[in-house]
């Protein structure tokens, strides 16, 4: 049994905005599964609907099967039980996400209180021991946010995440804001930690680049759903669907001549997701679309071994655009 099944899920906002529209996806124990798009493409709504974390009134469809339970019908006692204990989030933007006014370590202790039963000074040593997991020293515990640096208030909020043991990890743009070298330190982090204690871990961002680096398989969003999925490097370096070719080709290549002095870019922007285009939601931005793709919607289909691609060019021998 998977770790994580989500079938045909569906998040449309008050007012008629379909935000993620019937995204299917696994992920087993241990394996890194990464999200990528652009802004406005659904990403993080598709995070926090795993957990149920969207704002009333918002309208969730299809199941999200954590070790075979539908978190999408749990009773609100069993869906706290979960958060923290059986999968957490990294939020981006820690300073956002942190109380400016509570010490890193208290805050770390918190979710230990409650889910685990443990007394005031146990969970505090625990909260020592995470900081150091994650390359901080347990005296640091006693700091607030605002007097650490941006890369060790990322290394809190993983540390908050692993609080509680959980098995899914979902980490939504976790090297935000953050420079290069420390963004690798994290992002090797987050890796260590997922092939030590066997955590299942989805990692979102708009970086093709850093989710090949990071992840065993990619999906692509545009428009609410998943128009690409494969192994990470796969997608990254030959992708099937339009629209990932062009995030990846986004991206300059080093020691690549044509990619420094000529990069490509993507004209125009994600649909409004109240007035998502009919037929194939890429077709007015698509380089290579065809009269049909303006009214056919366009299903996933196998691209290639292991592979699968939403797109009118994708044959049944594995060739795209």
């Amino acid at each position: 049994m998977s770790l994580l099944d989500v079938r045909e899920l569906t998040v449309t906002y008050p007012g008629g905005a379909a935000a993620v529209r019937g995204v299917d996806l696994t992920l087993a124990a241990g394996q890194k599964l990464g999200i990528a798009g652009e802004s406005g493409c659904g990403k993080s709504t598709l995070a926090l609907a795993l957990l149920r974390l969207l704002p009333p009134g918002t309208r969730i469809g299809g199941q999200v099967l954590l070790d075979g339970e539908d978190v999408l019908t749990m009773k609100w006692g069993r869906v706290r039980a979960v958060r923290w204990a059986g999968a957490s989030i990294v939020f981006q933007g820690a300073m956002h996400s942190l109380n400016a006014v509570h010490r890193v370590g208290d805050q770390i202790a918190e979710p230990i209180l409650l889910h685990r039963k443990a007394t005031p000074a146990g969970a505090r040593k625990r909260a020592g021991e995470l900081l150091e997991q994650v390359g901080l020293p347990a005296a640091r515990a006693s700091a607030y946010p605002h007097e650490l640096s941006g890369g060790q208030r990322q290394r809190v909020m993983i540390a908050m995440a692993l609080a509680c043991d959980p098995r899914l990890i979902v980490a939504d743009e976790p090297t935000t804001a953050l420079d290069v070298m420390i963004q690798a330190q994290i992002l090797r982090l987050i890796e260590q930690l997922v092939a030590e204690q066997e955590l299942g871990l989805i990692a979102i961002s708009h970086d093709l680049a850093v989710l090949a680096d990071t992840c065993d398989r990619l999906a692509v969003m545009y428009a609410g759903r998943v128009v690409e999925e494969g192994p990470a490097r796969q997608v990254y370096e030959d992708a099937r669907h339009p629209y990932g070719k062009a995030l990846s080709e986004a991206f300059p290549r080093i020691g690549d001549p044509a990619s420094r002095f000529a990069p490509r870019g993507l004209p125009g922007d994600p649909p409004d997701p109240s007035a998502v285009p009919t037929g194939c939601a890429f077709h007015p931005r698509c380089p290579v679309a065809l009269d049909s793709c303006a009214t056919d919607d366009q299903a996933l289909r196998t691209a290639d071994e292991d592979r699968r691609a939403a797109c009118v060019h994708v044959s049944a021998t594995g060739s795209g655009p």
